[in-house]
């Protein structure tokens, strides 16, 4: 039952039999009636004065007596200026819960046949993953779960940056400090263990500069000069060349890597369908580029570098290769977008990748588009901002990241801590509590950065992000919880279709935002922003939080009115299970 169609179909029948004018759908603008009128939905009658040759206020009112007399399920509307507020009669609602209770996976839409392709997390094989890779990659991971819900075919990919001088300034470190110890002589995870090599690289390098200053060096001949930058560019250039010792050490410390962060993706849950390494596009990549160079859509300059004048498309000009012919990230880029579409043929391909690099994907599409590829206008940039704490920013070289591992245990003790001490975990075996504690504190986390639109800089609140009472996923979680509780107690028949014609406040308001789930996974797909399921999902919880405060359950006389209540309950629970599964958060049967 698609209530906004049929009204919408109304509408425009009502327009055409009063003033003998055809207009379309998308000219008819409905939406909830605001809290302070009476009515379920509010037609927009603006467009049609002009139609009509009226004032707003006469429109509204002949349209919406037209609407009461052509539908017998509109019990009445008003009309505030050039707003049509209808109310629906309580028997309508309770047929539209029939057809949502019947459904037995509501809110996913047909097949739409589009292909959709989605990046995120793209980790460097020099340093271990971190608060910014968290929002990365819980974005990622719930938006292909939306998108899949809206009926798309989502492929899920990872890219590595496995290559470059940063990487190398983790080898050479290990190489000049480390002894032959290996994760598993340090018992480490092994993206800590290449990480923290990283760091050492920097207070090293730091030091053979302050020396080379003091002994009268300008600071930036120094910089250039410092021994272990020297050797990190020595390494660099025999990686490209194929030095066996190099290309050995590199696969090790890289496998090592690989292998911790899995440890990370598999601890929240988030997998792919495939991996790309730079290291394995990079050739074509130059390849490309060079092609472009005999096309005449890229030139070179005196220096022997190669460029696109990306003028007409207000993006300036792009270095494709540097002079002495080594490629740069658009270059390996060109090469991997076009890997993909050999690999999915897709419609779209979504790049989850932090709010500064803008620039780089309208380059990246622009480019190709002159390359005459045809997945050129697929392209998305699904941008992000900043995570802050508030001890303030991170810094990877200087080691004051806030290490993602470490912030994950850190919420799974809060958790612990926090529902131990509401006594939440009576009667549970070790095992139970340590599984509760774990859904809890990863709940928690993913909800709190889910809730907020990508595009805004954030502020995470780790302890705010656990309030059973707040606006946070441990709220949610306890509401499903609650009412998996009521199921249990309840032995009656719940599943069957219900004719209720007096409905209660809180009944119809819990109906009407079960209804709107199907549209909010349109709306949430259509901005590829997880934050508008995150927050449906905290207002269906608290809509039914109040619904089970002002209304009894299961202590009726009447137990139709306890199995409408109970089945009422019932979907609201599956409603949510499903809104937070499509933020990647799981939701625990007994709290």
């Amino acid at each position: 039952m698609n209530v906004i169609l049929t009204l919408k179909q109304a509408v425009i029948h009502a327009v055409q039999q009063l003033y003998g004018q055809e207009i379309s759908e998308k000219q008819v603008n409905i939406n909830e009636t605001r809290k302070e009128y009476a009515g379920d939905l509010t037609v927009l009658v603006f467009p049609f004065t002009r139609m009509a040759r009226k004032k707003p206020e006469q429109v509204g009112e002949e349209i919406g007596a037209f609407l009461k007399e052509h539908l017998a399920h509109i019990a009445g509307f008003n009309v505030i200026k050039g707003f049509l507020n209808l109310e629906f009669a309580d028997s309508y609602w309770t047929k539209v819960f029939n057809s949502v209770a019947a459904s037995e996976n509501y809110g996913q839409h047909d097949n739409t046949g589009k292909k959709v392709v989605l990046e995120y997390v793209g980790p460097n094989t020099n340093k271990p993953l971190h608060l910014g890779h968290l929002r990365n990659m819980f974005l990622g991971h719930s938006m292909a779960a939306i998108l899949s819900a809206y009926g798309h075919q989502v492929h899920k990919v990872n890219i590595y940056n496995d290559r470059g001088i940063a990487i190398c300034k983790s080898m050479v470190a290990w190489k000049w400090l480390a002894n032959k110890t290996t994760p598993e002589t340090e018992n480490m995870k092994g993206d800590h263990f290449v990480g923290a090599y990283y760091v050492k690289y920097d207070q090293v390098y730091r030091n053979e500069v302050a020396a080379l200053v003091a002994d009268g060096m300008e600071q930036k001949e120094a910089e250039k000069k410092a021994p272990i930058y020297l050797e990190a560019q020595r390494m660099l250039v025999a990686w490209e060349a194929g030095d066996k010792e190099v290309i050995e050490l590199w696969k090790m410390m890289n496998s090592w890597v690989y292998a911790g962060i899995q440890k990370t993706y598999d601890k929240v849950g988030v997998t792919f369908e495939k991996d790309y390494c730079e290291s394995e596009y990079y050739l074509r990549g130059k390849e490309m580029a060079l092609a472009g160079l005999n096309d005449n859509i890229a030139y070179k300059k005196n220096d022997g570098s190669v460029w696109i004048n990306l003028e007409k498309e207000k993006l300036d000009h792009k270095l494709l290769l540097r002079k002495d012919g080594t490629s740069v990230y658009i270059t390996q880029d060109l090469a991997v977008a076009e890997q993909r579409f050999q690999d999915f043929d897709m419609d779209k391909s979504i790049y989850v990748v932090g709010k500064e690099q803008e620039y780089h994907f309208k380059v990246l599409q622009a480019t190709l588009a002159r390359f005459g590829k045809t997945y050129a206008d697929g392209i998305y940039h699904l941008s992000y901002g900043m995570v802050d704490l508030p001890e303030g920013k991170m810094k990877s070289r200087e080691g004051t990241v806030v290490d993602a591992d470490d912030l994950i245990q850190n919420m799974i003790d809060t958790a612990e801590q926090h529902t131990s001490e509401l006594g939440k975990t009576e009667g549970f075996s070790p095992e139970e509590a340590r599984k509760l504690y774990e859904i809890i504190g990863l709940g928690a986390l993913k909800y709190f950065i889910l809730k907020v639109n990508a595009k805004k800089r954030m502020l995470f609140n780790p302890k705010e992000s656990i309030d059973f009472l707040g606006h946070t996923g441990p709220f949610i979680q306890y509401s499903y919880a609650r009412i998996q509780s009521i199921l249990r107690k309840f032995e009656g028949n719940y599943q069957q279709e219900f004719a209720v014609e007096k409905l209660e406040a809180w009944e119809k308001q819990l109906i009407i935002m079960q209804y709107n789930f199907k549209a909010t996974i349109a709306d949430s797909a259509n901005a590829y922003d997880p934050s508008v399921v995150a927050n449906y999902a905290y207002f269906l919880a608290k809509t039914y939080n109040k619904f089970y405060a002002e209304l009894p359950i299961l202590n009726n006389e009447d137990a139709q009115t306890n199995a409408f209540r109970v089945a009422l309950s019932a979907k609201t629970a599956e409603i949510l299970r499903t809104a937070m599964f499509l933020l990647g958060i799981d939701v625990p049967e007994r709290m």
